[in-house]
């Protein structure tokens, strides 16, 4: 069952979880595997997959740091992870949902309406949000599976305030490890600077980890650039 599969990989984590949290929880998981049959949202099959793979791997975020009175945002959050699930463990948070896929945002605030939660959600890609408004607007930037690191770190720093956290979450292997070593460059160009990680391990998801990549400088306002130089010439 999905609350008990739930549960467990939470007890796993050392987080508490309510009844009401659960219900909340299961109740997106269901309207996600329903709409995945409609458009791609997740590789996720069944709702226990969904719960340890998706639900627990998500709420992970609150073991690494205080999100309360923070403006969070979740570059690239595809289905809505890891915001969704932050959003519905506690609803006071404050997330903004960032993809440049239209049907997944709008199936976020779908999904939230229906549990009478309002969840802000922007259409469009990282790189042209991080030009307007939204520019050194909010205290933590978490991704998940979005992008190498050093693409990444492009495309979300730009988001934070100085002295905000950019809290990428990873699988942890050798492959990571490559990863961070190739990013920071990347890293230093956008004004943060590297303190340490977090590691975690939920029994059917592998070893993850959460870096910890502080802003302590400007992010040049040339930055980010445009996906395809990115992509073609990452720092």
């Amino acid at each position: 069952m999905f609350g008990d599969t739930l549960k467990k990989a939470l007890d796993r984590i050392e987080l508490e979880i309510n009844g009401e949290q659960i219900e909340r929880l299961e109740s997106f998981a269901a309207f996600l595997l329903e709409k995945n049959r409609q458009f791609n949202l997740t590789a996720v099959k069944t709702m226990e997959e969904a719960a340890v793979r998706h639900m627990a791997d998500s709420l992970f975020l609150l073991k690494c740091a205080d999100l309360k009175n923070k403006r969070i945002l979740d570059v690239g959050t595809g289905g809505g992870f890891p915001g969704m699930p932050l959003k519905l463990y506690d609803p006071e948070l404050d997330i903004t949902m960032l993809d440049s896929t239209a049907k997944r945002i709008d199936f976020i605030k779908e999904a939230a309406a229906r549990q009478g939660i309002e969840a802000a959600g922007v259409t469009a890609r990282a790189e042209d949000a991080a030009k307007g408004d939204m520019r050194g607007a909010f205290d933590v930037v978490t991704s998940r599976a979005v992008a190498p690191l050093n693409i990444l770190a492009e495309l979300s720093m730009a988001f934070l305030k100085k002295g905000g956290m950019f809290m990428p979450m990873k699988s942890r292997n050798e492959a990571a490890e490559a990863e961070l070593r190739e990013a920071k460059n990347a890293i230093a160009e956008m004004g943060g600077s590297f303190e340490g990680r977090k590691e975690y391990d939920i029994e059917g998801n592998g070893p993850r980890q959460v870096l910890f990549i502080r802003k302590t400088g400007e992010t040049p306002r040339a930055y980010p650039r445009a996906y395809n130089k990115i992509a073609k010439k990452p720092l």
